[in-house]
């Protein structure tokens, strides 16, 4: 599921402030030279699920992990984990991981739109 019309698409931000402000949200990163995707882990105790809500990213100029290359926000998803195949992405999700991701999606675009060039 995509998250489209959040104000994270297509913002510019350094990669420094980029990942100050998701570390601070609780979300890990994995990166290579030119893209860089943030996930934040949402495990449903009552249904033993295991959901990733992922806010990918790609640089623009430079390249990571260098602190001021600049780095272009793509649109968030979330998908469900499914042992040992993966994660699924066109799924219907529970209205309590949409509202965990929307609202992780508010705490990390208030901390990007106060730094975003």
């Amino acid at each position: 599921m995509k998250f489209h019309d959040t104000g994270l698409d297509g913002l510019t931000v350094e990669y420094q402030v980029i990942e100050e402000a998701m570390e601070a949200a609780g979300f890990h990163n994995q990166y290579d030279y030119e893209r860089i995707t943030f996930d934040y882990k949402i495990i449903d105790q009552v249904h033993d699920d295991v959901y990733y809500f992922r806010i990918p990213a790609h640089v623009t100029q430079g390249e990571i992990p260098l602190p001021h290359s600049l780095v272009e926000i793509m649109v968030p998803y979330v998908g469900k984990h499914y042992y040992p195949h993966g994660v699924e992405y066109d799924e219907k999700f529970p209205k309590k991981v949409v509202d965990k991701c929307n609202k992780k999606i508010e705490v990390v675009l208030a901390k990007l739109k106060a730094e975003a060039l």
